[in-house]
């Protein structure tokens, strides 16, 4: 019994090592990419944007607000205040919308942290995000024209954190905070795909995720909305799914629901929608990337 209790922890922690090899290099370089632009790019990302807000540009500012949604460094909560500041200097609904929807959806860290699934879904993760951006500000240009869509009543732009007059040391606590942020569910998330890779046959994957293609991306879209905690954290476990057999269709459909269902990004969407239309936007983000999962089976392999 000891002996296979020890011969199993062996295996585990090879596992173990495997994945934090792979893995924790672009953890790192996403916490440092991260800071950086929160510290130097924030302020000018969003003062472009507000910028924009002052052009006739139309329906071209929506693909504009999409990428710096996916650019701006900032997590929900942090948004919806910023929008809200947007919306009182005469930034457009149609426009919030593709920013608010990309920038749940992405930001620089999170893509650094997708390097570690290839170019390939690196590639199919920035341009489902873009685009389900995109539509969302479409359908309200479509929908909601001349009629309010958010509530930002009661948000104010939040207090910077990033006062310290010595350049490096608020670069340093920007870093720090993000680590404390991200790091246990890093390692839950390495933890998980140890796990995953020993004890669940590579053909229980493949047959879920990647052969009934049509159903693999259902079901990915569906466990996105339990499954996803922490952006980092759900990497090493997407790693392991593309392994052993997950159709990258299954994969662009968890990264899109994953981030546009997590609880806490839920709760900051709610307050700013209400019921009637927060229903929608989950029947949107739910339909888009079950819609984006198949497109990208059948034109990627």
């Amino acid at each position: 019994m000891a002996e296979t209790l020890h011969r199993e922890f062996v295996y585990l922690w090879y596992y173990f090592e495997l994945q934090m090899g792979q893995i924790f290099p672009y953890w790192v370089l996403g916490m440092v990419l991260g800071s950086a632009i929160s510290i130097f790019l924030k302020e000018r990302i969003h003062g472009t944007f507000r910028a924009l807000g002052e052009r006739k540009l139309g329906v071209l500012g929506i693909f504009a607000a999409s990428m710096l949604g996916i650019a701006s460094p900032l997590c929900m909560y942090g948004t919806i205040p910023i929008a809200a500041s947007f919306s009182k200097s005469g930034i457009r609904d149609d426009w919030l919308a593709a920013f608010m929807m990309s920038s749940i959806l992405l930001n620089p860290q999170l893509i650094i942290y997708s390097t570690a699934l290839g170019t390939v879904a690196l590639t199919v993760r920035i341009l489902s995000c873009f685009l389900c951006g995109v539509l969302a500000g479409f359908l309200l240009r479509r929908f909601y024209k001349g009629k309010g869509f958010f509530d930002f009543s009661g948000f104010e732009e939040p207090k910077n954190k990033d006062t310290d007059p010595n350049l490096l040391i608020r670069f340093l606590k920007n870093l720090w905070r993000n680590i404390k942020a991200t790091g246990l569910y890093f390692l839950f998330g390495i933890v998980l795909s140890v796990l995953f890779q020993r004890y669940v046959p590579a053909e229980w994957i493949s047959g879920l995720f990647g052969e009934n293609e049509g159903f693999g991306v259902l079901l990915a879209a569906t466990i996105g909305v339990p499954l996803y905690a922490c952006d980092g954290g759900t990497i090493p476990l997407l790693m392991q799914w593309l392994s052993n057999g997950m159709s990258i269709g299954s994969a662009a459909a968890f990264m899109l629901t994953g981030p546009a269902t997590k609880i806490t990004n839920l709760g900051a969407v709610k307050i700013v929608l209400g019921t009637r239309r927060f229903l929608l936007y989950l029947g949107f983000v739910m339909a888009f990337s079950y819609i984006a999962g198949l497109a990208v089976n059948l034109f990627v392999r």
